[in-house]
């Protein structure tokens, strides 16, 4: 079968394997692939880049060790929300300079793409449309940041990387209501003017979050099942 590694949300500080195992679950039912589910460093306690060297380390890890977990090392995508879509979208970047894994997609969910916290969504949605806030994403940034210029490094933040040509071919999903919708919309435009295959979809009226509010929301199955599509196309 081919494999995923899934990378969690949660601002790179908080969030765990438990907090998102009910996705991680159904990417692993909808897929029919391989999960692998990363626990990586978050701050403050360990700062930028210890989650980067993780989530690296953990795609290698599910690449060399492929076959004996019954997966494909010929067929492996990578996978996050929020921050863990930040991770997800700087190993495929690592990956393509590595040379190795090829990965088959990146799904990035709501991606964190520029800790300048920079877009008009940031003021439009800055508090009132659910839990995350302009307020709370400065706090994840200087918590899991060690520096102010960290920002720069596209380690931290991805559309800041000198070259997107020959990364990974993405799937990239926004919410309407969410701070951060311009910069998922942003990293989308920029992999698409790199040449690379992207599949965008926005959720209109859908606050940051929602794609883990099943069952009570129906674009958070819609989304996930579209999702689910994208690998399944992505691993034929």
């Amino acid at each position: 079968m081919p494999a995923i590694a899934y990378y969690h949300g949660g601002g790179h500080v908080i969030g765990s394997l438990d907090t998102h195992d009910f996705v991680a679950r159904n990417l692993c039912a909808g897929t029919e692939a391989l999960v692998a589910s990363v626990d990586y460093r978050m701050g403050p306690e360990h700062k930028f880049p210890a989650a980067v060297e993780d989530s690296f380390a953990a795609l290698g890890w599910v690449q060399a060790n492929a076959e004996s977990l019954g997966a494909d090392p010929g067929r492996i995508g990578v996978h996050g929300d929020s921050a863990g879509a930040n991770l997800a979208a700087v190993v495929a970047l690592l990956a393509r300079d590595a040379g190795s894994p090829r990965l088959r997609l990146q799904s990035l969910v709501y991606p964190i793409s520029d800790y300048s916290l920079s877009g008009d969504s940031y003021a439009k949605y800055a508090r009132g449309y659910g839990i995350l806030t302009k307020d709370a994403m400065v706090w994840f940034r200087d918590h899991y940041l060690s520096a102010p210029e960290d920002a720069n490094d596209w380690r931290a933040s991805p559309i800041k990387a000198p070259n997107l040509v020959g990364v990974a071919p993405a799937i990239v999903i926004t919410a309407e209501c969410d701070v951060l919708h311009d910069d998922g919309q942003r990293y989308a435009e920029a992999l698409r003017r790199a040449g690379v295959p992207v599949d965008y979809q926005e959720y209109p009226g859908m606050i940051h979050a929602f794609f883990g509010m099943v069952p009570a929301v129906d674009d958070a199955m819609n989304a996930q099942r579209t999702v689910w599509a994208a690998f399944k196309r992505a691993f034929a």
